[in-house]
């Protein structure tokens, strides 16, 4: 090992038996295999020169490492690769700092790595940690590398703990299973984080993924991923038929305040949460939102305050009524996946208010007049003002259904057009049979019961029949009725060409 150290060539000691190599197996390692964790410190940290035109560098594989593997606050300067190896007690990297370090496939019973800097990589892929991940703080120069891992949860139920991380490139986990709390609050990652595929369980505490102030510059997947060998796949694509994982989480995410340069996406995900947690996107800010996961069976969605430019959302992935929260949600476009009908829609608004609240209406109508579906937007006001109705006194809401059966509250100009025209003809018919006398029998036109009518009806029309005719008993209060049906039908309908005018 010395000498493969001072060489840079690597050191392999498996026996050629997949069995008998397998880190993660039941196997012991002998003697044979063994290397005391003392000796690797001490050839990172202070071992021989390299030989003449060689780099020193230490590539394990297939070694089984006794005690405990400790670099806390050390300086590693040579390339460190472990290879399939096992080691006997947690690994210590407090404080460390390396150029490049990977662990490749690796049985570790715990990993210490709270602030590590690495210039360059850090690759964990197809490790498992018995015990847990610490990276609090950790700064990463190039790409965090999770996929395949395996990590179970801690004395207190976390898996991977790495609050304030800093990626300075990627931070890849898929296909990652993690049994115990996620927790990145207040990471930053350089360019996009993709849990594609990952399973995370949570069987101790509310959330399985705790990630309040998140920055990714680019893009969040939580999406699916081929189930494949990346190593003999060689980076192709994977073929036509080959199986794929979708991304799986059993308990609560918290993304509150998070910040995305270009999409969240939820493509496929599924939500398997109890009634009390949430899948939490507070004042999340994002170019794009891809809310296409299955619809979770139990537990809330939560987007209030989330700031969105793009709703691209299947009508299927939304939970149902009482469990959707979207108070101060804010979207610019509606980009639905598959048939998403204005009724459904309307739905997903009351299942997002359990007590009436204008806003969500308000910001749908604007998105939909925006994008030139006037006729939908009015939809959704009349809707509004139909949800609106139940909270009032029964006086008022009597009075709202008489507006919606007559006018539909101004939002239907035509049934108002036509409830005039119905209005002058009945009137006309009435009139016809009047024949009243004049105020003035030296100065008054010719009777013409049609214009009457029309005259009452249109209060803003002077026809030259309105005020010319003494009306009386009966008749009187039938033209008072007439006059107050016109301000109504007459407001709704101008109101109508109001919005169409502004529209256009």
């Amino acid at each position: 090992m010395w000498q493969a150290f001072r060489n840079g060539s690597r050191y392999d000691l498996r026996t050629g038996d997949p069995f008998a190599d397998d880190p993660h197996g039941g196997r012991p390692w002998g003697p044979e295999r063994t290397v005391r964790a003392r000796v690797v410190c001490w050839l990172l940290l202070d071992g021989p020169p390299a030989l003449p035109g060689r780099v020193a560098s230490l590539k394990l594989t297939g070694l089984f490492v006794s005690g405990t593997l400790d670099l806390a606050g050390g300086t590693v300067s040579p390339y460190v690769e472990l290879n399939r190896c096992r080691f006997e007690r947690e690994v210590l990297l407090p404080e460390a700092g390396f150029v490049t370090l990977r662990m490749v496939d690796c049985a570790v019973p715990r990993l210490e790595a709270a602030r590590v800097h690495t210039e360059g990589d850090l690759h964990l892929p197809r490790c498992r940690f018995q015990h847990g991940i610490r990276m609090t703080d950790a700064q990463i120069g190039t790409d965090l590398l999770l996929s395949q891992a395996v990590v179970f949860g801690d004395r207190r139920g976390r898996a991977l703990v790495a609050d304030g991380m800093s990626v300075g490139q990627d931070l890849q986990a898929e296909l990652l299973e993690a049994y115990g709390e996620v927790s990145l609050r207040g990471a930053k990652v350089g360019v996009s984080l993709s849990l594609r595929g990952s399973r995370l369980v949570n069987p101790y505490g509310d959330r399985a993924l705790n990630a309040p102030q998140l920055t990714v510059e680019r893009s969040l997947y939580l999406t699916p991923a081929a189930v494949i060998d990346p190593v003999a796949n060689g980076g192709t694509t994977p073929a036509h038929g080959t199986r794929v994982r979708r991304f799986e989480c059993r308990g609560g995410v918290r993304l509150d305040d998070g910040r995305f340069g270009d999409a969240v996406d939820l493509a496929g995900a599924r939500f398997v949460m109890t009634d009390d947690q949430e899948l939490s996107l507070r004042r999340v800010q994002t170019p794009e939102l891809r809310f296409l996961g299955e619809r979770p069976d139990r537990g809330r969605a939560v987007l209030s305050g989330a700031r969105v430019v793009n709703l691209v959302d299947r009508s299927t992935s939304w939970p149902g009524a009482g469990r959707l929260q979207m108070g101060g949600f804010w979207y610019e476009h509606l980009v639905p996946t598959g048939s998403f009908p204005l009724a459904r829609r309307l739905e997903w608004v009351a299942a997002a208010t359990p007590e009436y609240h204008p806003e969500p209406y308000e910001r749908l109508a604007a998105v939909l007049r925006d994008s030139g579906e006037d006729a939908e937007a009015r939809e959704v006001l009349l809707a509004k003002q139909r949800r609106r109705r139940e909270t009032l006194p029964i006086g008022a809401k009597l009075w709202g259904y008489a507006q919606d059966w007559a006018v539909a509250y101004g939002y239907r100009p035509g049934r108002a057009a036509l409830w005039m025209a119905v209005l002058w003809g009945a009137c006309g018919v009435a009139f016809s049979r009047a024949a009243p006398p004049p105020l003035k029998p030296d100065d008054h036109p010719d009777w013409n019961a049609a214009l009457f009518a029309l005259d009452l009806l249109i209060p803003v029309m002077d026809l030259g029949q309105d005020g010319h005719w003494r009306l009386s008993g009966w008749w009187q209060w039938f033209a008072t009725t007439m006059i107050i049906a016109g301000w109504i039908l007459a407001t709704a309908v101008a109101a109508g060409a109001t919005r169409l005018l502004r529209r256009g």
